[in-house]
């Protein structure tokens, strides 16, 4: 699925506003623009797209383009909207497919970790998500604090990687929109789901596979997962104990 030049990829990187802990920390407007090992971390993230062949077009979302001003050059951007499923959704309107999407706050992306997701969707499906298994995490780095997605057969961490193949695709950010808007409102979130679904996650019952499915028969579109195993791709820079860590790898990373 990798083909030369195949791909746009859009760069989520909308600011938090003045309570964004990270930004208020480095005394900046986004966390997009906090320094990584002394490079913007969204610097890094343009810097790994364009180091793989596959992709083409570079867009990033953003509430104001001047504040990316002598940071990144030669990118598009688009206006963001009021939360990251708005932002896909304008982004899919704007763009169409295929799309690879990610995240500003991902400076710990590498060229390979993009290569090895783009390279293991399926030829089939609608939508793909990145993920790692939370015991490689663990494992690379003991002690490390992440939220794992606690599934019966094996737990998971998002690697902020997301692939949109087709026109379909619009669905499951139409669905993710949703769920974001129930985010506080339990009942209403639980019934989006399907109370027996939301009931074995809640319980660490549900398996991965099951989960695909539920969600695939909701937004009637074909889904899904890809593995990486890369630790480092589960790793995203939401906090300053985050972006110690970023640099302590990045510093290992050096020659």
């Amino acid at each position: 699925m990798s083909g030369a030049a195949r791909w746009t990829a859009l760069v989520l990187a909308a600011g938090r506003g003045p309570d964004d802990p990270l930004a208020r920390a480095a005394g900046v407007s986004h966390k997009a623009i906090v320094a990584v090992g002394g490079v913007p971390m969204i610097a890094r993230v343009v810097a790994s797209l364009r180091g793989c062949q596959a992709i083409g077009t570079i867009v990033v979302s953003i509430e104001r383009e001047g504040v990316l001003a002598g940071i990144v050059d030669g990118v598009m951007t688009i206006p963001s909207g009021p939360s990251a499923s708005a932002s896909v959704m304008v982004a899919l309107e704007r763009l169409g497919t295929p799309l690879l999407v990610t995240t500003a706050d991902h400076a710990l992306l590498t060229p390979a970790t993009i290569e090895r997701f783009l390279a293991g969707i399926p030829a089939d499906v609608d939508v793909a998500a990145g993920i790692v298994p939370a015991a490689l995490v663990s494992e690379a780095y003991p002690g490390i604090r992440r939220t794992f997605l606690s599934f019966r057969d094996r737990p998971l961490k998002g690697a902020n990687l997301f692939a949109f193949l087709t026109p379909d695709g619009r669905r499951v950010a139409a669905f993710w929109a949703r769920t974001e808007a129930f985010r506080k409102r339990p009942l209403r979130l639980i019934r989006e789901l399907g109370v027996w679904p939301a009931l074995l996650f809640a319980l660490g019952r549900l398996t991965v596979d099951a989960a695909v499915r539920r969600l695939a028969s909701k937004t009637d579109v074909r889904l899904a997962l890809v593995e990486i195993a890369i630790a480092e791709a589960a790793i995203d820079v939401d906090k300053p104990k985050d972006l110690a860590l970023a640099e302590r790898i990045l510093r290992a990373r050096a020659p």
